[in-house]
């Protein structure tokens, strides 16, 4: 077929012509309805699929990561009973109230004890509040030599209850040293003070949402 006889094409006699130029028009008509088609409507569709198939790809890591937790939900609980376990094992080193006094007197029979002299032992007028316990610094000054004040740190950090010598401070004055030093003790608070505690919480907590 030529290209003359292309020319002579009428397009009112498109059905009585030769298969080779039906079969190109067809195939151009084809090209732009699926062109169109994928404007108008495909491209959405297509969209749709990555977004589920992204979700898809999410939701298996999701899977696959909670059934990691369910086969090891038991190795979970007993890291928990451990945990648990340790936790009442340091709560047992606070002092409750009424054992306060004693372990001041410990804290000062320490000291006492390696031949230290005490120019200062002062607790704070106020304990300082958390969740459940309640932590009471001291104001200490003692003087002595270094071996002494040693042997004093080693006695505080052995007594079997939570002490911590803290902001430590040595001057050294003719051979004698003097330390200065906050002594901090812990207890924890009884079943009263810990729901004074939460209702001071939720208070504080209620006044802020209310700025």
């Amino acid at each position: 077929m030529t290209l003359d006889d292309v020319r002579r094409l009428n397009i009112r006699e498109a059905g009585s012509w030769p298969f080779l130029p039906k079969a190109v028009v067809l195939t151009l008509i084809f090209i732009v309805i699926v062109a169109v088609g994928g404007l108008l409507d495909w491209r959405d569709q297509l969209e749709t699929l990555d977004r589920a198939q992204s979700e898809e790809a999410k939701l298996k890591e999701s899977y696959a990561t909670k059934k990691a937790k369910a086969v090891n939900l038991e190795l979970y609980v007993q890291q928990l009973r451990e945990i648990e376990q340790s936790f009442g094992a340091l709560l047992k080193q606070l002092p409750n109230k009424s054992e306060m006094d004693a372990l001041l007197t410990d804290i000062n029979q320490a000291g006492l004890g390696r031949g230290l002299q005490f120019e200062l032992f002062k607790p704070a007028t106020q304990e300082k509040m958390s969740d459940f316990y309640a932590e009471l610094p001291i104001a200490v000054k003692v003087t002595g030599n270094y071996h002494d004040m040693g042997a004093f740190a080693s006695d505080v950090a052995q007594l079997p209850r939570i002490v911590t010598l803290n902001d430590l401070s040595i001057s050294n004055d003719k051979g004698t040293l003097t330390m200065d030093a906050v002594a901090k003790t812990f207890r924890y608070l009884d079943e009263d003070e810990i729901a004074k505690q939460k209702r001071v919480a939720k208070d504080a907590k209620g006044a802020k949402g209310k700025k």
